[in-house]
């Protein structure tokens, strides 16, 4: 049970959410929009979330495509992990969400409520920001369509009383050779330590990484270093070299253990990628 009382709404639409949205936070009422909540449940428990509206988005239309066609894969952003990975649509996305939390869990995770997640990890957005995708923004301003790298840095930077609709995805990057892993402390139970998720597209290795630093992230320093023509033993040690800061030294890991781990998961998908031909 959550320690506070809030009010409940469910829009039809994307517009009506939004007007709603602007009229509870003028009165005061803190809302915030739900689509999976497991993460106002999770995080209001322990006092880090509070509100007195929730809105609730997850059965809206736009919310809800999951359509190939034209070139493009569109998802919405109410999907749970489990549809996605039921469908298999875009198979480097559907690896790196069989492996967020539990099956249980993941029948209630969304795919919007993961990237948009306050807890660090948000491994979901990893095939994204490898595939140059586009994010589907609403807000007060109306719709828009934006590139994922001009509104994800370190996290997806919406403005008070946006919410993440769906996601565009070239088909192409749907279909390139990939490699993706996930690493803990303890076998198939508690937090990631690392997940990590590499693309081939245009003869070059991508890779976007989760848990080694407090942020997902894609660098283009490390790509540079992968894809520099020396040894594969050589570049794995210039991309350590170039990492973001700082790394991850918690009750997980330490950081020499998680850069330890790192290097040889990055090792590994450099031998498997550069054996696959698109």
């Amino acid at each position: 049970m959550l320690p506070f009382d809030f009010d409940y709404f469910k829009p039809d639409t994307l517009e009506e959410a939004v007007e709603l949205f602007q009229y509870l936070d003028h009165n005061g009422k803190q809302p915030m929009f739900f689509s999976g909540g497991t993460e106002l449940i999770t995080l209001g428990r322990i006092d880090l979330a509070y509100t007195e509206a929730v809105i609730d988005i997850k059965e809206i239309a736009d919310c809800r495509v999951m359509s190939l066609n034209g070139g493009q894969l569109l998802l919405g952003s109410t999907l749970t992990l489990t549809e996605i990975e039921e469908t298999n649509l875009f198979p480097l996305l559907t690896k790196t969400a069989s492996e967020i939390a539990d099956h249980t869990a993941r029948v209630k995770i969304t795919l919007g409520g993961n990237i948009c997640a306050r807890i660090f990890y948000r491994e979901a957005v990893l095939p994204f920001l490898l595939a140059d995708s586009q994010v589907v923004i609403v807000g007060p301003e109306g719709k828009k369509a934006v590139p994922i790298h001009e509104i994800f840095h370190e996290q997806l930077l919406l403005n008070r009383g946006e919410l993440l609709v769906q996601t565009i995805t070239e088909s192409r990057f749907i279909r390139a050779p990939f490699f993706a892993i996930k690493r803990r402390q303890q076998w198939e139970t508690g937090y990631p330590l690392i997940t990590v998720a590499a693309l081939k597209i245009d003869e070059k290795v991508r890779v976007a990484v989760s848990g080694l630093c407090p942020f997902p992230f894609r660098s283009k320093e490390v790509e540079i270093a992968l894809n520099s023509g020396q040894s594969i033993e050589a570049r794995v040690e210039a991309a350590l070299r170039v990492l973001p800061r700082p790394i991850l030294d918690d009750v997980e890991g330490s950081a020499d253990y998680r850069l330890f781990v790192f290097r040889n998961i990055l090792t590994d998908a450099l031998y498997k990628l550069e054996k696959e031909r698109i």
